[in-house]
């Protein structure tokens, strides 16, 4: 059985600030980068990322860049989606559509974004990021900021934020 020691090992993962673990598989150096209102970035960026029952959550944060996710192998995660406009959606990515899951999932950048393994040992995924990503695009979830912009979603909000993300 492969288990989520296996993939950490053999795809050369490390944690991450989000919760998980990951590791970039790509980055376009093969095409000039693409000016962005933060800066020059690649046009296009990808990881693997995983979530363990040791480390279930992705916890809330927002990217200015749109992201496509991919499952790979192991068990469900849900995705929390709050939009700009206040609505909250989910997504399970997995492998059972028949159970509504999808393959795949796009994020559009903007969106507040939180995942959590819905059951089981892991969920590996990999995500494809354009303009390519870059830690100055990413926003960490501060329960106090977030409860303030979406106050009817306070519960979800502090169920998936990072108890002390670094401001």
């Amino acid at each position: 059985m492969i288990t989520a020691e296996h993939w950490i090992e053999t795809l050369g993962l490390e944690q991450h600030v989000e919760g998980g673990y990951f590791r970039r598989t790509f980055q376009a150096d093969h095409r000039p980068r693409i000016p962005t209102p933060a800066g020059d970035r690649y046009t296009l960026t990808s990881i693997h990322y995983l979530l363990t029952h040791w480390s279930p959550v992705g916890h809330w944060h927002l990217n200015r860049s749109d992201i496509l996710h991919f499952h790979h192998h192991g068990d469900p995660i849900t995705y929390h989606l709050l939009l700009p406009d206040g609505r909250h959606r989910t997504a399970v990515l997995g492998q059972d559509p028949d159970e509504g899951q999808l393959l795949t999932l796009a994020v559009p950048g903007g969106v507040w974004k939180a995942s959590h393994l819905t059951l089981g040992d892991h969920g590996l995924i990999s995500e494809a990021v354009a303009p390519g990503f870059d830690y100055a695009d990413m926003t960490l979830g501060q329960a106090e900021d977030l409860v303030q912009r979406f106050p009817e979603h306070t519960e979800l909000i502090h169920r998936y934020c990072r108890p002390t993300a670094p401001r």
